[in-house]
């Protein structure tokens, strides 16, 4: 039986409610033998600072590195709201992202029949709906230096954060982009801003010009990031694979994730350069969703973006697609069977707590087992 290293940071908030679902499905794996899982857990975030006064410590950042995959729950939260910027929850994330270089983040969006009403759009517009996002993770605006507020007196100040990006970094998450587009319907969208930015028109010249030199067999088109918005709440399924920067790919993702009818429904996954030796990449699968302080600990979390992280986990990581294919499909028969958590209730459903959710999926898996 193969064996993985997966390491557990369910972070703040409802993270480690939805982590403990997640958790149930990957213990279960090991105890039917079809992988062995090593589950190490540990603190990151808000609860990571309040331990070691910081947001990751070195010996977690350690523990990553030698892992086969990270699930990661949600950071953040009121109670930490003065901590220093280089110290705050989110700085855990940022870390851990850069360190194990995650360069292409993937969030699909993907809407379940059963939720088609769910969605602020009308149901012939969002059902079936099946979009890849490709973000460029490490790099941008969010990387960029000098990223600084300068005091200029007088009452003013001046806060610079710098756009940035280099060939490669372009090159490589455009190569994944490809890739995947094959795997679904072969059309890229690369999304950028190169009517009034630099990084733009470096971003489609490098763009076009891996399409036609490695993927002329997958349709690319280029369009306007603001466009691409407009048009993801006008004609979503237009769109198979959508390419695009650090800063735009967070918004437009949060987009499609609406589209869906909740952001707590969404899984993501964040993928390094694949090893010379063993072919791998390091990764991080995480909720799209944040940690939601206002109702940890009460039960009502979504546990399904978590989970279905983890079904990425399989796909992406460990090897097994059939059975990421099979838990997909528990999650998509929990909602068919008409169960909902509080942020996807509906007329006519029945409304039931983070576990049960978690144990109602698990169930389905079994049977189709």
């Amino acid at each position: 039986m193969t064996s993985f290293k997966l390491l557990l940071l369910p972070g703040d908030g409802i993270g480690p409610e939805v982590t403990a679902e997640a958790r149930r499905i990957v213990d279960w794996f090991t105890a039917q033998g079809i992988a062995r899982f090593e589950t190490e857990e540990d603190l990151v975030g808000g609860s990571a600072y309040d331990a070691h006064g910081e947001a990751v410590s070195d010996a977690t950042m350690d523990t990553a590195q030698a892992a086969d995959a990270v699930l990661f729950g949600a950071v953040g939260g009121p109670k930490w709201d003065g901590v220093a910027y280089d110290k705050r929850p989110e700085a855990g994330l940022l870390r851990l992202r850069k360190d194990l270089g995650l360069f292409a983040n993937l969030r699909p969006a993907i809407c379940y029949p059963a939720l088609a009403d769910a969605s602020s759009l009308k149901r012939d517009v969002v059902e079936g709906l099946d979009i890849l996002i490709v973000r460029e993770l490490t790099g941008g605006v969010y990387f960029g230096e000098p990223k600084e507020i300068t005091d200029l007196g007088n009452n003013q100040k001046r806060a610079v954060d710098t756009q940035v990006y280099d060939t490669y970094e372009i090159e490589r998450i455009a190569r994944v982009a490809f890739e995947l587009a094959r795997t679904r319907r072969n059309a890229v969208a690369s999304a950028e801003k190169r009517n009034v930015m630099k990084t733009g028109v470096l971003w489609h010249e490098v763009v076009t010009r891996i399409h036609d030199e490695a993927y002329p067999d997958v349709a690319l088109e280029h369009v306007l990031a603001d466009n691409c918005a407009m048009q993801l709440v006008r004609r979503p399924k237009q769109f198979d694979v959508i390419v695009t920067d650090n800063l735009f790919g967070d918004v437009l993702s949060d987009i499609a994730a609406m589209l869906t009818g909740s952001l707590g429904m969404l899984p993501s996954a964040s993928l390094g350069a694949p090893d010379e030796k063993t072919g791998r990449r390091k990764a991080l699968y995480e909720p799209v969703h944040g940690s939601a302080p206002d109702i940890a600990g009460q039960g009502k979390a979504n546990p399904i973006a978590m989970i279905a992280s983890f079904a990425m986990a399989l796909r992406y990581s460990f090897g097994l697609g059939e059975w990421a294919d099979r838990l997909e499909g528990a999650i998509a028969t929990a909602l068919d069977q008409g169960l909902r958590t509080g942020d996807i209730m509906q007329d006519g459903m029945r409304e039931i707590s983070t576990s049960d959710m978690g144990a109602a999926i698990l169930k389905n898996l079994q049977d189709a087992d």
